[in-house]
């Protein structure tokens, strides 16, 4: 695509589709408003140096107060090609695209709470139980370059396959927590059924809770 649009920063893996669910919501997002976009890749060693670069802020800080530099992160040149915008953290870009680009709006009037507590439980409750399945294999995705930056010098972990005794029964056990959520947002989202056959969070309207939700399936 032309320069001229948002860029997004997303992570290289040695498939060809993205796969980093934060990311995903942010692309999901520009794909729904139909905004023009283009994708830079990086390895994670290059995370933060080019974010530092475009003058990124932090996504978080240390315990110690130095900062962490995280993606998602945007340029857009849409509204001002002589001062581009440079944004991190999820959230922060998702509100900012609903402010900036308010056609084909993920927060229908009244909703931003709601919509708040929905991805709230997606990312601090349905998600960790995924995480000792998803890390493993998201590591074996990496290119070699980025494999140990993402496990931070620690251990690589095998897949369920490759367990045995305690780890296996761990293993297990993960999946048995992710079915049980899995089960729970069933149940919520089923609850729209009667709702003129609505099948997404908000009944029939699209917004930004179920971006969060596909992002991570």
């Amino acid at each position: 695509m032309s320069t001229s649009g948002i860029t997004l920063y997303d992570v290289r893996s040695t498939v060809p589709q993205p796969w980093a669910p934060n990311i995903w919501r942010i692309r999901l997002i520009l794909n729904y408003k139909r905004l023009p976009h283009r994708t830079v890749w990086l390895d994670f060693p290059e995370v933060e140096a080019t974010l530092r670069a475009i003058g990124a802020p932090p996504s978080a800080q240390k315990s110690d107060g130095r900062p962490v530099y995280n993606l998602p992160v945007i340029v857009d040149t849409l509204r001002s090609k002589t001062a581009p915008l440079v944004l991190s953290n999820v959230n922060t870009i998702a509100e900012y695209l609903e402010a900036t680009y308010p056609a084909r709006s993920i927060f229908p009037e009244g909703s931003r709470a709601m919509q708040t507590l929905f991805v709230h439980y997606v990312q601090e409750i349905f998600v960790r139980p995924l995480l000792p399945i998803l890390v493993p294999l998201t590591h074996q995705r990496l290119p070699e370059r980025s494999q140990a930056h993402f496990r931070c010098g620690a251990p690589a972990v095998g897949s369920g396959a490759h367990l045995g005794g305690a780890a296996a029964a761990q293993h297990d056990q993960a999946w048995l927590a992710v079915k049980e959520q899995f089960n729970f947002l069933a149940s919520v989202l089923d609850k729209n059924q009667s709702d003129r056959n609505g099948v997404v969070a908000m009944g029939q309207d699209i917004t930004y809770a179920d971006f969060a939700l596909c992002a991570v399936l």
